[in-house]
């Protein structure tokens, strides 16, 4: 179509598109969006008939001949009047404009303004468009899983038995386990002491569960120092610790304690800097051992969660880790799966870099799918984790496979709806839902005290949820009401502490010692991981007799004197490196047994006190009334008194005369 060449006839023009609107009962502004559909050749020459009559429009009369003549004869074919009927090819491409698009006017440049605010107006009606939504538009419910597990959810032992705590501990430090522990031990401690050329006394399996005992005893009773359970001064007087081993012996396999085969570590260190090399060798068999044992003896319940979890310590090694939002904020980091019902820990693996084998998607999505893979799982889960995890790729992909998931979401995250259309502002009321949904997706922002993203494969954008708050009045005071809630905030808040509930079970009585080995701090780990699972187990088999349920603290007391029950008993004998009692120096009795009742045959008259100290050398005088002290026979604590005959601890103290007592109970120097 070409232009007007003169004012008068832009007025002609003007006044004739408004002569047809109005006969054809349409205001301008429709006129801009009448749609170019494909119809029928009669509909549109009757069409064309009936607005070639209405308006009193003729081709030359909105055309100068001169302005023609101007042009080439292609030119004037393709500018050839919108209005009037043309040949079949030329109506079908007009059809095939786009809708929103004026003929005329929008060649001449009149009313852009007014096509672009029919564009959004456009925009907004429809149903679809990729904006923010608000509350009050109505979001579908997507199809909820049906829930198949491999294996009937809870604990996978027989359910009409009763566990005792001794019995449901075994099950992840089984007896290979402790063998396993005693082997390595026992090679490691050799090979130190060979160097250092010292005796070493051999590691048995009753000795490790005595470790053991008094390992969770110092998670129960937590002091500065290890060797301040043997001390017999009025500030500690521990009689337990002394009851179950000596100090010496329980120091020694504390230092020698070892997870792996001491050969094997050797040629893995041989690898170092090579694809070969193993981060984790030093702690592989029990590491192995206690993850195979989480997930056989429990099925995880529906709702499941994924976080991290930080072991602290000071150890100078490429795994420490440094998480800012942590309480424990340098550690061992380990990604953890866990039950959001119980908290039992299903699956876990320590974070030691690289993944060998990346996917190219992202760290954090070859986390989820490595932590998921656990033998027995089946389909219909429901996964929660946070902002470190969730990317509509990795939900997109469990959905896949039958897992729905829920999560928090970091705004630069790629897949993210960036659009403004409807967004929230600053001055946002607490409360407000914006929602997106892509297909399957659903993104929700809720502003609450700031703005929360979430991502979700499972749940409505609102489903009449309300959540009390504090707001401020018109008044400007603090308030509490209840404003709307996304059901996926909701669901998130209830069921993505299952981490965090097995930390906290963890930090109660925890027994990470202070040591610069990280394999020993893992070895701990393993321990509280052991001994809460067991007590989960306890739990919910209780739950399932119809009976009452152990306390942790009661728990681990009953676990503590069953390991103690089947250890080893401490000897106890004169000390040792003293000349003058290393000759014919009988075995005291154990703790657990009654003082020997068969008098000496040495005559009453020689059953006189003695001092250890006196055996001793270079002693300072300010130590020479407690130095060398052992515990005593009768009353289990220490003294540094013995009989020169009998050579038993005695006190023999203004507070205490055990001397007397027991010689007196033994029919000696009545």
């Amino acid at each position: 179509m070409l232009l007007p060449e003169s004012d008068d006839e832009l007025e002609d023009f003007l006044s004739g598109s408004e002569i047809q609107s109005s006969s054809d009962g349409e205001s301008g502004t429709d006129l801009e969006d009448t749609s170019y559909e494909d119809s029928s050749e009669e509909e549109w020459n009757s069409s064309a008939t009936k607005r070639g009559a209405v308006g009193k429009h003729r081709c030359s009369d909105s055309v100068s001949p001169l302005s023609m003549s101007l042009r080439s004869p292609s030119k004037r074919k393709e500018e050839r009047c919108m209005r009037c009927p043309g040949p079949p090819s030329k109506r079908i491409s007009n059809a095939s404009m786009p809708p929103k698009v004026s003929s005329s006017l929008q060649a001449v440049g009149v009313f852009s303004s007014g096509e672009k605010q029919a564009e959004k107006e456009l925009a907004r009606n429809e149903p679809d468009a990729d904006r923010w939504h608000d509350v009050d538009e109505e979001d579908f419910e997507p199809p909820q899983p049906r829930f198949r597990p491999e294996r009937v959810p809870g604990p996978q032992l027989n359910r009409t038995a009763n566990y005792t705590p001794l019995e449901l501990f075994q099950l992840f430090f089984s007896t290979t386990v402790i063998d396993n522990l005693v082997k390595h031990t026992n090679a490691n401690g050799k090979k130190k002491r060979q160097a250092q050329q010292k005796h070493w006394h051999t590691v048995t399996r009753e000795d490790m569960y005595s470790f053991l005992s008094l390992v969770l005893y110092m998670g129960m009773v937590p002091l500065k120092a290890m060797t301040d359970f043997w001390k017999g001064s009025k500030l500690y007087r521990l009689p337990f610790p002394s009851s179950v081993m000596p100090s010496n012996r329980f120091l020694a396999i504390s230092r020698s304690l070892h997870i792996n085969d001491p050969a094997v570590e050797t040629a893995n260190d041989l690898k170092k800097g090579t694809p070969g090399y193993d981060k984790l060798c030093r702690i592989k068999p029990l590491y192995e051992q206690i993850l195979a044992a989480c997930y056989t003896f429990f099925h995880p319940y529906q709702h499941i969660s994924v976080d991290e979890r930080m072991v602290a310590t000071k150890a100078r090694i490429g795994l420490k880790r440094y998480v800012r939002n942590k309480p424990t904020k340098w550690g061992i980091k380990l990604y953890v799966l866990a039950d959001s019902s119980c908290g039992y820990t299903l699956n876990f693996f320590v974070d030691a870099g690289k993944d060998p084998e990346p996917t190219g998607k992202g760290r954090s999505y070859d986390i989820v799918m490595r932590i998921l893979n656990v033998p027995f799982l089946g389909k219909g889960y429901k996964l929660y984790m946070d902002n470190f995890y969730t990317s509509p790729a990795l939900f997109r992909d469990l959905l896949s496979r039958k897992i729905w998931a829920c999560g928090t979401l970091r705004p630069n995250m790629a897949g993210y709806p960036k659009k403004k259309g409807n967004d929230m502002t600053d001055k946002t009321p607490r409360g407000t839902i914006r929602w997106i949904r892509q297909g399957e997706l659903l993104f929700v922002k809720w502003f609450d005290a700031r703005q929360v993203n979430m991502c979700s494969t499972m749940h409505k954008a609102y489903s009449n949820d309300t959540a009390m708050r504090k707001v401020k009045n018109a008044k400007g005071e603090w308030t509490v009401k209840r404003v709307p809630i996304p059901g996926c905030i909701k669901d998130y808040n209830q069921h993505m502490g299952g981490v965090d509930l097995s930390d906290a079970l963890i930090s109660y009585y925890n027994v990470l010692h202070k040591t610069l080995k990280w394999y020993k701090t893992l070895f701990y780990h393993f321990v509280d991981i052991a001994t809460v699972n067991a007590f989960i187990l306890h739990k919910e088999m209780c739950k399932l007799q119809d009976r009452p349920e152990l306390k942790q603290k009661a728990f681990r007391e009953q676990l503590i004197l069953s390991l103690a029950g089947i250890g080893s008993t401490p000897r106890r004998s004169a000390p040792q490196n003293h000349p003058g009692l290393a000759v014919a120096a009988p075995a005291a009795p154990s703790s657990s047994q009654v003082p020997d009742t068969t008098p000496p045959t040495a005559p009453a008259s020689s059953h006189l006190p003695a001092y250890f100290v006196e055996h001793m050398n270079d002693v300072t005088p300010r130590f020479r009334a407690t130095l060398g002290r052992r515990t005593c026979v009768l009353c289990k604590r220490k003294s540094p008194v013995y009989c020169s005959t009998c050579k038993k601890t005695l006190c023999f103290t203004s507070l205490r005369n055990c001397y007397r007592d027991w010689h007196r109970s033994n029919s000696i120097c009545t």
